[in-house]
């Protein structure tokens, strides 16, 4: 304050040099001179608060962009971690997801193969039960045919013992007439005897020839029979089974592709505007030069 005092009487003095008054002052010199002075101390304060005002607009302007800064370089290293965490997980997760699907292959390859030998031993165990059914049919046919044979040789034999009977009473009678009889009447009667064989031995040889024909039809009867049986016991014979191609190997799939972050700037902060520290000191000598040109010469004296 002593210095801008000193300073304020320097520019006083040499306001009153150059315009060659004297000392001699009068009430409303006086008054100009501290109306000067007062105007050109304000001036002089305006241009200090100016200062400090443009310090600190300064001062907050510096510690906004640092602010700002900080804050990008905070969110550069956040991004980044998360960024670095994002590919760290992708990593696990694609390897857990390729060890399950590897796991899973192996898994659906060994149940394939073992329903492929579970089907191989039921069409084995098919196989057998179907041979097994044919060996039964063959031997079901042979009993059949020889028991077909059977009768018909049981009948052949009864005919063979009939015919022999016949004969025998064809013996007897033609024995008895030839006793009996003489001339025309036994050999009618023999006559009449050999008519009555005959007739009989035909009647024995069309029954044996039927029984030998319904015992053709009864073979062949059974040769078909036994050609269904066989024919129904391979149809109901599983089909061979056939082993399914490889499950194929699970495919390890694309990587995926990671864009860096972006890098953040620090937000725009506007700088301040500088209020001038001149115009209030200009202003005020302004005015107190005005005040002083105002006051009238002769009060100076």
């Amino acid at each position: 304050m002593f210095e801008f005092n000193q300073k304020n009487n320097s520019l006083l003095d040499d306001q009153l040099a150059e315009s060659g008054l004297e000392m001699n002052l009068g009430p409303a010199a006086i008054g100009a001179i501290v109306g000067g002075a007062a105007s050109l101390f304000g001036g002089i304060s305006g241009s200090q608060q100016a200062a400090e005002q443009n310090a600190q607009a300064q001062a907050n302007y510096q510690a906004q962009k640092k602010a700002a800064e900080n804050q990008a370089r905070l969110t550069n290293e956040y991004n980044k971690r998360v960024h670095e965490a994002e590919k760290e997980n992708y990593k696990r997760q694609r390897e857990y997801q390729w060890q399950t699907a590897i796991r899973q292959w192996q898994y659906d390859s060994e149940i394939q193969d073992y329903q492929y030998l579970q089907t191989a031993r039921q069409y084995l165990s098919s196989v057998e039960n179907t041979e097994q059914q044919l060996i039964y049919n063959s031997v079901a046919a042979r009993e059949a045919v020889e028991q077909e044979q059977i009768s018909l040789n049981e009948i052949r034999n009864q005919t063979a013992f009939q015919e022999e009977g016949l004969l025998l009473d064809r013996l007897r009678t033609e024995g008895k007439a030839a006793l009996l009889q003489a001339g025309g009447s036994r050999s009618k009667a023999i006559q009449s005897t050999i008519a009555d064989v005959q007739r009989n031995s035909a009647i024995l040889s069309a029954s044996l020839m039927s029984a030998g024909m319904q015992s053709q039809r009864n073979l062949r009867d059974i040769a078909l029979s036994r050609y269904a049986d066989d024919l129904k016991a391979r149809n109901a014979m599983m089909i061979e089974p056939e082993r399914l191609p490889d499950i194929p190997e699970p495919l390890l799939p694309p990587e995926r592709i990671f864009v860096e972050p972006m890098q953040s700037t620090a937000a725009f902060i506007a700088a301040p505007i500088r209020q001038s520290t001149i115009a209030p000191i200009v202003q005020g000598i302004s005015a107190a030069g005005s005040m002083i040109a105002s006051v009238d010469k002769d009060s100076w004296k």
